[in-house]
């Protein structure tokens, strides 16, 4: 059995959250864009990485994910998401920190989800 990618399912009361967190934060662009529909939904891609951001109230409240996204220049990433949108730095892992296992990783958080970035 051969998996090629893992791609989440985010749900946001109102869209426009995620697509601030990932695309004007994070740099996602919008490869799929249905947010006039009834059911906004959009595909976001980055590196090869893919996400979709469905709004969803009752949805956005039963579900609160939390995951990692792995890079190899973390000082990189945390110079830029602290300039550009240091709201989303998450209070209990606001700097790039070395952990126990090893990784250095910082967070980051919305209303919706938590992110860790983490370089090994």
């Amino acid at each position: 059995m051969h998996f090629s990618k893992l791609v989440p399912n985010v749900f946001y009361t109102d869209i426009n959250e995620g697509l601030t967190f990932f695309v004007d934060c994070l740099a996602f662009v919008i490869t799929h864009d249905e947010r006039t529909a009834a059911q906004p939904f959009c595909v976001l891609e980055k590196d090869g990485l893919r996400i979709n951001l469905f709004e969803n109230a009752a949805l956005a409240k039963e579900h609160n994910p939390e995951f990692r996204l792995v890079t190899d220049d973390i000082e990189a990433v945390y110079r830029q998401v602290a300039a550009s949108h240091p709201a989303f730095l998450h209070p209990n892992l606001s700097t790039i920190t070395r952990r126990p296992w090893g990784a250095k990783e910082f967070a980051l958080m919305d209303k919706q989800l938590g992110v860790i970035i983490q370089q090994w």
